[in-house]
């Protein structure tokens, strides 16, 4: 399987499902997206919150890669979140306003990406400050299986607040003739 062809493939599902958890979150009142229901960030409020700073925390360090992605430009200005648990925004239209930003910044992003970028060892430090040094595509991966454990994390959130998502597999998204 292509890597590239795969990365692209996981921003476009990246892309589909926020915009099905925003829209389904939006029938919620203010009171139902911030009620804490016990999951690790609280509130579905806060798991979205969640993904979005740390989509900037990943992307921040991912545009230091030495080809320089001009996409990632945005991402470079923004400032840095404190922490992991960070609340960027308080109502759900305007982080859902946010969560479409960098969307479209990640697509851009990958559509960019050459298969030489995957094989460049990234270093970086943590939250903690602490150096690391990782293969790039692996952290590419990374930024997406992040994604997706959390948003798994939202749809539940969802479901006991009474909405069904519905369908959230990425194989809806791969096409019939993937060969």
């Amino acid at each position: 399987m292509d890597a590239l062809k795969h990365i692209r493939l996981m921003a476009q599902y990246n892309q589909w499902m926020n915009a099905r958890l925003y829209d389904a979150a939006a029938k919620l009142s203010h009171e139902q997206v911030t009620l804490n229901r016990g999951a690790f960030f609280g509130s579905l409020l806060g798991t979205l919150n969640h993904l979005v700073v740390t989509d900037i925390i990943w992307l921040k360090r991912l545009a230091t890669h030495p080809t320089g992605h001009p996409s990632l430009e945005p991402v470079r200005r923004m400032e840095r979140p404190a922490s992991l648990d960070h609340t960027l925004h308080h109502e759900l239209p305007a982080l859902s306003a946010r969560r479409n930003s960098l969307d479209a910044i990640i697509s851009g992003w990958t559509a960019e990406l050459s298969a030489a970028d995957l094989d460049h060892v990234l270093e970086y430090r943590n939250m903690s400050g602490i150096p690391r040094h990782k293969l790039f595509g692996s952290l590419v991966l990374h930024l997406f299986n992040h994604q997706t454990h959390h948003r798994g994390q939202a749809t539940t959130l969802l479901y006991q607040a009474g909405i069904d998502v519905g369908v959230t597999d990425l194989v809806a998204l791969i096409p019939e003739d993937a060969a």
